[in-house]
C-alpha cells in the first residue's frame, strides 16, 4: 500500500485489529482533518452493548465532540469496510468531505453496494468516495476473524 492516505488507512487497520482482539468484528475508522488524525476507533458493539457502536459512528462522534460541531465538512473518513446504511447516513449528515474505504461489502454495504445511499435523490450530501485502499489486507483481516469463529 502506498500513496496519499495510506498511513491513514494503516491507522484504520490498526483500529480494526484492536477491535478483533476485543472480540469485535474487525472494522476500524479514522477521521482526518488538515493531514492529522482527529479521531479513531474500532467496532465496539459488544463492549458497549450498542448496535450503533460501529467504528465510523464512534469516530464521527469523537471528531464532532473535538471540534464542537455536528458537521465535519473539512474532514475525511478512512474506514476498513464499505459503510452500512446507518454509517453512510451519518457520513452524509456529518457532511464528511471524502470517504476512503478498503473492502467492498456486497452484503451490508450502502455506498457502492446495496442501497447506494449517496446516489439517492433524498441524500442531502454525498462525499467524494475512493475505494480499494488496502482492500486485500482489510478483506483478509475480516475473513480470518470469521474463519476463526467457525
Amino acid at each position: 500500500m502506498c500513496g496519499p492516505g495510506s498511513s491513514f488507512m494503516e491507522a484504520a487497520l490498526a483500529e480494526a485489529r484492536a477491535a478483533a482482539t476485543r472480540g469485535e468484528v474487525p472494522i476500524g475508522a479514522v477521521v482526518v482533518r488538515n493531514g492529522e488524525i482527529l479521531a479513531a476507533d474500532g467496532n465496539r458493539t459488544l463492549e458497549l452493548r450498542d448496535p450503533t457502536a460501529h467504528a465510523e459512528m464512534l469516530a464521527i462522534r469523537s471528531a464532532c465532540q473535538a471540534l464542537g460541531s455536528e458537521r465535519l465538512p473539512d474532514c475525511d473518513l478512512y474506514v476498513t469496510l464499505e459503510p452500512c446504511p446507518m454509517c453512510a447516513a451519518a457520513i452524509s449528515f456529518a457532511r464528511i468531505r471524502r470517504l476512503y474505504y478498503a473492502a467492498r461489502d456486497p452484503k451490508g454495504g450502502a455506498v457502492e453496494s446495496g442501497v447506494r445511499l449517496f446516489h439517492q435523490p433524498t441524500c442531502h450530501h454525498a462525499p467524494d468516495v475512493y475505494d480499494g485502499i488496502a482492500e486485500g489486507t482489510a478483506s483478509e483481516l475480516l475473513r480470518g476473524f470469521f474463519r476463526d469463529r467457525r
